[in-house]
């Protein structure tokens, strides 16, 4: 089990971090994960940067390197999608939506599309007095043999990167996608390519 903890000072010093990111629990066929932060927005204000994905996604964690080709439709069946010149991939199908409050999709991003898992992921916004607090949780199923205990690493990386993009500073842009390492070469989508 992983625990990542931020110290107080990140509260006193009013920086949205953070609070913890853990993998409850992981196996070969499955991994639970929970992310949560605080921020200094209000929920409306976090609502909307959430589903701008092309403001807070990392660009290395794209199938096209840049972040700008990102898209959310959130309503049901609503679809978290990149589209780039010559390709597009469904990121996840919007499942569930309470505007303002939550966001749940079936959302096997990167490697785990390549090996057959059902992934739900929840993203709930609530307000903390003038701020507000976020939480990812993710439960991910594949059949036997899929080693999901070590794709639950990769994934507990992308998201602990991913919840502290979305709660900090204003939009962020991808970097020049030319200067990006093909798909292959990049860490998080290579995992699923290592041969068993």
């Amino acid at each position: 089990m992983h625990l990542f903890r931020i110290l107080p000072l990140a509260t006193i010093l009013g920086l949205s971090m953070p609070a913890y990111a853990e993998i409850i629990s992981a196996s070969d066929t499955h991994f639970v994960l929970r992310h949560e932060a605080t921020d200094a927005r209000s929920a409306e204000d976090l609502w909307e940067r959430l589903i701008n994905p092309a403001s807070w996604w990392h660009p290395d964690h794209t199938y096209s390197g840049d972040a700008a080709n990102l898209s959310l439709d959130p309503r049901a069946g609503g679809l978290w999608r990149e589209s780039w010149d010559g390709g597009s991939v469904a990121h996840g199908e919007v499942l569930l939506v309470e505007t303002g409050k939550m966001l749940r999709m079936n959302a096997p991003f990167g490697p785990l599309q390549g090996v057959g898992a059902y992934t739900i992921w929840t993203i709930t916004i609530t307000p903390d007095g003038d701020a507000s607090r976020v939480v990812f949780d993710e439960v991910s199923t594949a059949p036997a043999g899929t080693g999901m205990d070590e794709l639950a690493e990769a994934v507990d990386f992308v998201k602990t990167e991913a919840i502290s993009r979305l709660v900090s500073g204003p939009a962020t842009r991808s970097s020049n996608s030319d200067a990006r390492p093909p798909l292959a070469s990049r860490s998080w989508l290579r995992v699923a390519a290592t041969p068993r």
